[in-house]
């Protein structure tokens, strides 16, 4: 009996990415991230407890460009996971299942998280006088 080298069920490399497979996977991404940035957070936050040179070595940390791409970054997955969550509410309620929905409904969190991010963080460099 002989026997075929394929994998028994779909494989990364024979699988065709459709937007709903990428978007749950982005949407368990971002909640991840979101677990480590409320860690990030909850040092700041304590480091803001602890007094003036804490608050300080955090924010000089932060303020660094690998500090502030993962806070872009972390701005990014809080609204693709909350407009995401928003979608998946409405797919609860049994709205927007045609094919065309989920494919807008789809482009739409991923466009409306980064115009998010692109608004907030314009709002918080305008905020900091244009420093970062």
């Amino acid at each position: 009996m002989a026997t075929d080298n394929r994998p028994l069920s779909p494989h990364l490399q024979v699988y065709r990415w459709q937007i709903t497979s990428v978007l749950s996977i982005l949407h368990r991404i971002t909640g991840v991230g979101l677990a480590v940035g409320a860690i990030v957070f909850a040092y700041w936050l304590n480091a803001a407890g602890y007094g003036a040179d804490a608050f300080a070595r955090a924010q000089a940390v932060l303020g660094t460009w690998v500090g502030v791409v993962l806070l872009a970054g972390w701005t990014f997955a809080l609204f693709y996971h909350l407009l995401n969550g928003i979608r998946h509410l409405f797919w609860d309620a049994g709205m927007g299942f045609e094919l065309s929905q989920v494919r807008a409904s789809g482009w739409t969190v991923v466009v409306g998280a980064a115009v998010l991010t692109a608004i907030t963080w314009a709002v918080v460099w305008n905020a900091a006088g244009g420093a970062g």
